[in-house]
């Protein structure tokens, strides 16, 4: 199923069951419509299961469960408030998210869920349960047509590698939102064009520079952080700003002298790209809590490497778009759809190339062509449109108007 058929679908989907969803004549209905017309489930009574039992101190039954996917689904009637406690047949109050930890609670690990999704028939309420006491993603049915891949766990069996990408992205996401809050209460006004612009551009910097300690950019595993660590906090700011300065300076036009003055410094490359070119940006002073969050959170509490380029701009678009942030950062262009675009326009052309240049016998040959698609690799540059923000191969980011 392409992007556009899938989106199709989402929305003939959201306009059949508008207004409509009765708990108990309807759910499993709902459900298997999902599955199959949405996500392009095949046999869907094959691949979820409803009324599972499970024995509190009473039979109760879970309204579905996906096994392949580990996925539990509470699911209520249409108007239902999926956040207030309702009365179950032992005299208690639980909210139907509560109601289904109660029920993990008495089923073996091997069959705990990784996500619970509580539903109304209007909205779906997402939570990961590799993350005790976050809060629910919210997804609407109406939205459903523009958000469907929000839901694409649902059916994603196989892929651990990309899970774990999104897992490490989210938790990115994080981190540089704290770092945002943190700088944006020390602007004398935050609210202002340029502090935005400031604070928006001062992420993307610190993001950039923590990526590039530990994927070997820079040259040396935390380097960023023994650099910054030297000083204290009332003179972090100014250590920041030399360190701005120089990334944006070619080796040669440099300070003869920087190596003898100031050899942590000296050692960090030029970056090309404008990045950190522009000497109107305003970085405010420097907190005790920032410094923490700099060097023992976003530094060495988190491996940046881990991050793949594909969902590079999903750590950007959690900095730059506060409504986004705050509900979670979760609103990016999943991982799965990133690669309906890159893999039919040019990686899966790469990915042939490269097994094709493996495949050959003779050594010399292999290693010539190796170099060659080494010098092809480092010259290619790849335009995303939003955010605003072209990545080089070689490391280099550069703003685009």
């Amino acid at each position: 199923m392409t992007d556009t058929e899938q989106r199709a679908a989402a929305k003939a989907f959201a306009e059949h069951w508008k207004g409509r969803g009765y708990e108990k004549g309807e759910s499993q209905s709902f459900w298997l419509e999902l599955l199959q017309s949405v996500y392009g489930v095949e046999s869907p009574t094959h691949f979820i299961v409803f009324e599972e039992q499970v024995h509190l101190d009473h039979t109760s039954f879970i309204d579905g469960m996906i096994p392949s996917t580990r996925v539990m689904i509470e699911q209520k009637g249409l108007g239902k408030d999926l956040k207030k406690p309702i009365k179950q047949s032992d005299g208690t109050f639980l909210t139907p998210f509560q109601q289904a930890k109660r029920y993990i609670v008495e089923l073996p690990v091997d069959k705990h869920p990784r996500w619970v999704v509580t539903c109304n028939f209007a909205e779906f309420w997402v939570y990961d349960m590799n993350k005790p006491g976050g809060e629910p993603e919210i997804i609407k049915l109406e939205d459903l047509p523009k958000e469907y891949y929000r839901l694409q766990f649902l059916v994603d069996t196989g892929n651990e590698h990309l899970k774990r990408e999104m897992e490490v992205s989210m938790a990115a996401g994080e981190i540089v939102g704290l770092l945002y809050d943190a700088f944006a209460k020390q602007y004398r006004d935050p609210t202002s064009k340029k502090a935005m612009h400031s604070l928006n551009v001062l992420c993307v910097r610190l993001v950039f520079c923590l990526y590039a300690e530990d994927a070997g950019i820079f040259g040396k595993h935390g380097m960023f952080h023994d650099y910054l660590a030297e000083s204290d906090t009332r003179h972090m700011r100014k250590a920041m700003m030399e360190l701005f300065q120089i990334l944006d300076t070619p080796v040669e036009e440099r300070d003869p002298y920087l190596a003898e003055d100031n050899p942590e410094l000296a050692a960090f490359p030029y970056v090309n790209g404008g990045l950190f070119s522009d000497e109107d940006i305003e970085i405010p002073p420097f907190t005790d809590e920032i410094r923490e969050l700099l060097l023992n959170k976003a530094s060495t509490g988190f491996d940046w490497s881990e991050i793949s380029p594909t969902i590079f701009g999903a750590v950007f678009e959690s900095t730059l778009n506060p409504e986004t942030r705050r509900s979670g950062g979760m609103h990016y262009t999943s991982i799965e759809n990133i690669h309906k675009v890159i893999d039919p326009l040019f990686l899966d052309d790469l990915k042939k190339e490269f097994a094709e240049i493996c495949a050959v016998p003779v050594a010399k040959t292999k290693e010539r062509r190796l170099r060659e698609f080494q010098k092809k690799l480092a010259s290619a540059s790849y335009l995303d449109i939003y955010p605003a923000y072209l990545i080089q191969s070689n490391g280099a980011v550069r703003e685009c108007a």
